[in-house]
């Protein structure tokens, strides 16, 4: 019997879910605006405080990413990608602004064989076994 699509394929989350921790009365505030239907919710509120705020640091930003050549968006490393860098005598820096992967196929072994510094901005997804060989790689 063939499986469903979500089975085969897990679904990659797009976001992350952070905490805050904000004061009774900035968060009445919130919780007004969202009343009175300026914003569906807290959450709607909170991204788009964010956002303005991204764009009005926007150019500094832009150089931070240049200078530290930071890889943008999902950047993805399976097996066959770390045996092909490992065939070739090289290892990874990895630098990523956004969401790392380390597919589910790489083992603690190769991860060390090949990944030679991880600096993620954003979030790093990799089995427990990878997380722990590369911890001391992690920046």
């Amino acid at each position: 019997m063939v499986g469903k699509p979500e089975e085969l394929r897990p679904k990659i989350s797009d976001s992350e879910k952070i905490t805050i921790n904000l004061g009774y009365v900035d968060l009445g505030h919130i919780d007004l605006l969202v009343q009175e239907g300026f914003y569906s919710n807290r959450t709607d509120f909170i991204r788009t405080a964010i956002r303005n705020q991204l764009d009005r640091h926007k150019d500094a930003l832009s150089q931070s990413v240049a200078r530290h050549q930071l890889d943008i968006g999902l950047r993805r490393f399976n097996r066959a990608d770390l045996e092909a860098t490992e065939a070739a005598g090289e290892m990874l820096h990895i630098q990523v602004l956004g969401l790392a992967i380390i597919a589910a196929d790489v083992s603690p072994d190769l991860a060390l064989k090949t990944i030679a510094s991880l600096h993620v901005l954003g979030a790093l997804q990799a089995s427990p076994e990878v997380k722990t060989a590369l911890r001391d790689r992690i920046q």
